[in-house]
């Protein structure tokens, strides 16, 4: 059987480019995100270029259903060798507005998903010595932003990967965290940047990243440096 991994957050920019690039590699792909149509394209251009890709439409905002999904994707490739999460709620919210009801919408995709699909599918990982858990999120995970207060959650997940490598890393599990501080091109953001600048309104003063440039930073996270950290731009992690 081929290996396998598991694209959680299957959208347009970095989560498409993740699956490329590890379906280039011979993968075979197993899309997640909320929408069914979106991922019915991807799996098309996936299968045009020979890759073996399939669609499951979930919600990961509710991670109770967690567990079911990831028998799902074990009928479809068996045990997963890399999962990539890339999901996240809106945290776009001026430190001033964040209330309690915020924070907690915020936590089920920031990190009880996340949580709840690592505590299914590290078992098989660590007994066969192998395995990856990837994550890429927004630089407000590094650092408080005032008007990102939403990054709160991201911060927590990125605590939790960091002892988690810790603590997996000798056990042959890799752990990644890749932190964006660009507009990353095919993402809504980046199209509504390019509307608001054309209009005349200000805009952030942010790089523009491909997003296959940040899915070859993943791959060679995994497959190179075993980093447990990178970011884009670099120098981010420095105080």
């Amino acid at each position: 059987m081929a290996r396998s991994i598991a694209v959680l957050g299957a959208g347009p920019g970095l989560g498409q480019a993740v699956a490329h690039r590890y379906g280039r590699e011979g993968y075979a792909v197993v899309l997640v995100a909320r929408r069914p149509e979106p991922l019915d394209r991807l799996v098309a251009h996936l299968t045009a270029d020979g890759v073996q890709a399939q669609a499951l439409p979930a919600d990961l905002a509710d991670p109770a259903a967690v567990p079911q999904l990831v028998d799902r994707i074990r009928a479809t490739v068996g045990d997963l060798d890399v999962v990539y999460y890339g999901a996240a709620a809106d945290g776009f919210v001026p430190v001033l507005d964040l209330t309690p009801q915020h924070v907690h919408d915020l936590m089920p995709l920031g990190v009880h998903a996340l949580l709840a699909l690592v505590r299914e599918v590290l078992p098989a990982m660590i007994e066969r010595g192998d395995g990856a858990i990837l994550s890429a999120q927004g630089a407000s995970a590094l650092r408080g932003n005032p008007h990102i207060a939403g990054g709160l959650a991201l911060a927590a997940q990125r605590n939790y990967l960091q002892a988690l490598h810790a603590e997996v890393a000798g056990k042959g599990v890799y752990v990644g965290g890749l932190y964006i501080g660009a507009a990353i091109e095919n993402t809504p953001f980046h199209a509504g940047l390019q509307a608001a600048k054309a209009a005349g309104h200000p805009v952030p003063d942010l790089p523009v990243v491909d997003p296959a440039h940040l899915a070859d930073l993943l791959w060679t996270m995994h497959h190179t440096t075993r980093q447990p950290e990178a970011t884009y731009p670099d120098g981010l992690l420095a105080p």
